[in-house]
């Protein structure tokens, strides 16, 4: 199997230089591949007659299901190259389409016509942000919907929703792989027999290994299932601040709590979500009715060095009237934000033109805030019903009646008057006035008062990365005792015991509240990005840690550390991000099974990397550890390759190809290969269990290539930070 890991791995290597389509012909496509892929078959097919040949034949139906699995996948992918077409269609209104044209530029027939009677874009209620495509078709008589994940189907051809364009004209991929997808998806379901068959056979390994524990036995059905001091700047008080934060807003695409925008703003410019003691609502109040009070306040994050060296500023954060100033007299010079943030720049200087892009960020948000573009706040209507959110100073809806227009343009000024009065109470009374009218003019598109409610309080459980790291401290200080105590052979501690699992329940409970406050407020299960998945991960830690407390007593403490660890991994997505809508091709309930499934092999993985380590430096563990490693890896695998195939049937029902050679999808199979070769060669008492925690430490590298080297270095349609 080295060899076709190899060649995996270079695949991907070479698609980051060289693109996808130069690495599907000059890797995937070519005939040595091939070869190696032969020789994955022939092996399967050995394997297969080998479990036929045992005696009796039902103790061994689950190896048969699996290397019969193989061969059905294999030939699945062959008859797909061979037989299988892949191309696109362009639809014009009431224009008759009786061809496409394939993925290698031959127009062929379709024996039928396709007629484009409409194309819509359908936002989310209230907003511009996309929530669907549907092209509306006419086949031979028939009206038809063609939308993200609702394809149609006739003849063998299957058409999905690709692309269009201004003028209204629809593009539809087509794919014709009746054969390939037959056989295919007749071998993932030999796949999910085969694993069903190996868990609940009693002659199975795993089985085996399972009879002293029935604490395990749970476990696989789970699986299944410090700032300078100084004189703080005037803002708003509290209350006042938190009744602003309650007003409507249309920020990133979604109409959400003002609260979420003082948020972000203030993470964005700060690098934290406060400043100072001050919340973000106060932050943003301060900005609004204080700006001479903030104007040379340090609180504006530089993050470069060369940026901050080439603009003249010492330290990390800068004012805005310095920023301004250097920013000036750096433009004089050198041509200013414009040249340093230029796309044309390569090597060192398209790094630097990232992170001055960086710095452009903060100053367009602090003009379009000053000059009262940021804050869209007004729902107007236009002259042809469609709903739009409008700042102070947008260009308002011809139809806009002359009260509206005067109470739109005059609002901050009224708020401004208040505040220079010190009457917060009047101040206050005017955002509930303005509450009233966004309520009036937009409740169709509003979000509940459950989801508002659920967003607030996510919004405050804000924690930054001393979570993270107290929980990375706590548990490398309870996993280090554990280790002291077995290897001078003392008991577990009763006490250092409770603590721990203690901790791991509490944090636990903790990120199933902010999971379910994110499912509340988006409307959405939150499994489509960085943080989301790293927050799940967590969670998935922290069950099987309580589910394994009992057994083993150091798990709790390796779960602890491992839950740190992904947290911390989460913060480089940002700390608890805003809540935005899907992308319409997520909008899938096999997103969630997809990456669910996953996140519980990857936290089985983590598990039994770190029982590794803790087996070679307790070396007289080493036997039962390796007894625990290889009872989680049975359901990891298994769990790993389930993902697989969900997220295959997903990419074929959304894009109508099932494997498209990602980077992402390949290093899951290389991972899967990885995992599979100690359960097939490493079994039994007969290897040394330091080669097997050694081989199990060291596979880790491959989880870790797959969620972060793809995120962050390959690239591909999987890729998200």
């Amino acid at each position: 199997m080295v060899p076709v890991v190899g060649a995996l791995a270079a695949g991907t290597i070479v698609e980051k230089f060289q693109g996808n389509d130069f690495a599907r012909a000059h890797i995937y496509g070519a005939w040595w591949f091939y070869v190696l892929l032969a020789f994955v078959g022939a092996y399967a097919l050995m394997g297969l007659i080998y479990a036929l040949h045992q005696r009796p034949l039902k103790e061994h139906l689950y190896r048969v299901c699996l290397y019969a699995s193989v061969l059905f996948v294999l030939a699945g992918g062959a008859l797909t190259a061979l037989t299988g077409w892949h191309g696109s269609v362009t639809l014009y209104p009431d224009v008759p389409a009786t061809t496409y044209t394939t993925d290698e530029g031959v127009e062929a027939a379709l024996p039928f016509a396709l007629t484009l009677r409409s194309f819509e874009v359908m936002p989310y209620p209230g907003t511009r942000s996309p929530m669907d495509f549907v092209s509306r078709i006419d086949v031979e008589g028939q009206c038809v919907n063609i939308s993200m994940n609702n394809i149609y189907r006739r003849d063998g051809y299957r058409f999905y929703q690709e692309d269009y364009d201004e003028a209204g004209n629809s593009t539809l991929s087509v794919a014709h792989d009746p054969w390939g997808i037959t056989f295919t998806y007749m071998g993932y379901l030999l796949m999910l027999l085969g694993v069903i068959l190996c868990f609940s056979s009693s002659h199975s390994r795993f089985r085996q290994l399972m009879k002293p524990s029935k604490t395990l036995l749970v476990l696989m059905l789970l699986a299944f299932a410090g700032q300078t001091l100084r004189a703080a700047p005037r803002t708003l008080p509290r209350a006042t601040a938190d009744k602003m934060g309650q007003m409507y807003v249309l920020y990133k695409g979604r109409v959400c709590p003002m609260q979420t925008l003082a948020k972000d703003f203030t993470t964005k410019l700060y690098g934290k979500d406060s400043y100072d003691g001050l919340s973000p609502e106060q932050v943003l109040g301060g900005l609004l009715f204080y700006f001479n009070d903030w104007v040379d306040v340090p609180f504006i994050k530089i993050k470069d060095a060369e940026v901050r060296q080439q603009l003249g500023i010492e330290g990390h954060y800068v004012s805005y009237a310095a920023f301004m100033a250097h920013a000036e007299a750096f433009s004089s010079s050198q041509g200013g934000m414009n040249g340093a943030m230029s796309p044309d720049r390569g090597g060192t200087a398209a790094k630097q033109s990232k992170a001055w892009r960086a710095a452009s960020e903060k100053y367009n948000l602090m003009q379009m805030l000053l000059g009262g573009k940021y804050l869209k706040l007004y729902p107007l209507a236009d002259s042809t019903g469609t709903l739009g959110w409008y700042a102070q100073n947008d260009a308002l809806p011809l139809n806009v009646s002359d009260d509206e227009y005067f109470f739109i343009r005059k609002q901050q000024s009224y708020c401004q008057e208040l505040v220079i009065e010190e009457d917060f109470e009047e101040l206050e009374r005017v955002f509930d006035k303005t509450i009233a009218y966004q309520m009036q003019r937009a409740v169709d598109v509003l979000p509940s008062p459950t989801q508002f409610a659920a967003e607030r309080l996510y919004n405050r459980l804000t924690t930054g990365r001393w979570l993270a790291l107290l929980a990375v401290t706590l548990g490398l200080l309870l996993f280090a005792f554990s280790l002291f105590r077995t290897e001078t052979g003392r008991k577990a501690s009763p006490l250092m015991h409770c603590i721990s699992i203690l901790a791991v329940l509490l944090l636990t409970l903790f990120l199933v509240v902010i999971f379910v406050l994110r499912w509340a407020s988006g409307g959405h299960i939150p499994m489509a990005g960085g943080f989301d998945s790293m927050n799940l991960m967590s969670i998935v830690i922290g069950v099987i840690a309580l589910t394994l407390s009992r057994r083993q007593p150091m798990m709790p403490a390796i779960g602890l550390l491992a839950m740190g660890f992904c947290q911390l991994v989460a913060m480089m997505s940002g700390s608890n991000p805003p809540v935005t809508h899907l992308m319409p091709v997520l909008s899938s309930p096999l997103l969630t099974l997809h990456v669910t499934v996953i996140m519980f092999s990857y936290a089985l993985f983590f598990f039994v990397m770190l029982n590794g380590l803790a087996a070679l430096i307790a070396r007289g563990r080493a036997e039962a550890l390796r007894r625990v490693s290889l009872l989680m890896l049975y359901p990891a695998v298994a769990l790993l390759a389930l993902g697989i195939v969900i997220g295959a049937v997903w990419a074929n029902i959304s894009w109508g190809n099932y494997w498209s050679w990602d980077p992402k999808e390949v290093w899951a199979l290389i991972m899967l290969i990885v995992y599979l070769y100690p359960l097939m060669a490493i079994q039994g008492q007969d290897r040394s269990p330091r080669a097997f925690h050694w081989y199990c430490f060291f596979a880790f590298l491959s989880v870790i290539i797959t969620y972060f080297g793809v995120n962050f270095l390959l690239g591909g349609i999987h890729a998200y930070n």
